[in-house]
């Protein structure tokens, strides 16, 4: 039995409701290929206060925000854009979403932490230290 101090407590996360669909459907296909980070968007997902599209803050990870992010591991602050696995370019700073960090950013806010594992298995400290919001469409 985990004694109380040893139970990793979650940040409160929020995400909109169209990705919400969406990113439960794209988990589920790559359960398969990706098992570790498709479980974790899953739980991601069932833990989330889901919001209309409309009614979502400025200050939260959606798809195709602009996150700039601590990562305890090595001190460093990086600004990633957080997409979809086929428009995932690591040299171009788009990470996907079924990504490890990808799915621990989805939902955060600005100012929160977040202990995720990293591919190695290490626990890694993520902050979250800025958010821009997802460009409207064209159309």
């Amino acid at each position: 039995m985990l004694a109380q101090a040893d139970v990793v407590v979650r940040p409160r996360i929020i995400m909109a409701e169209t990705e919400v669909e969406a990113l439960t459907t794209l988990a589920l296909q790559m359960e398969p290929a990706a098992p570790l980070a498709a479980d974790m968007l899953l739980a991601e997902i069932d833990r989330a206060e889901v919001r209309p599209d409309a009614d979502m803050p400025d200050h939260v990870v959606r798809m195709r925000s602009t996150v700039r992010f601590e990562d305890d591991a090595n001190g460093m602050a990086r600004s990633v854009l957080l997409v979809y696995p086929k428009e995932a370019d690591i040299a171009a700073g788009k990470i996907s979403v079924l990504s490890l960090v990808g799915a621990g950013l989805i939902g955060l806010s600005v100012g929160q932490t977040i202990r995720w594992p990293d591919r190695d298995g290490h626990e890694r400290l993520l902050r979250i230290l800025k958010v821009e919001p997802p460009a409207p469409p064209l159309f």
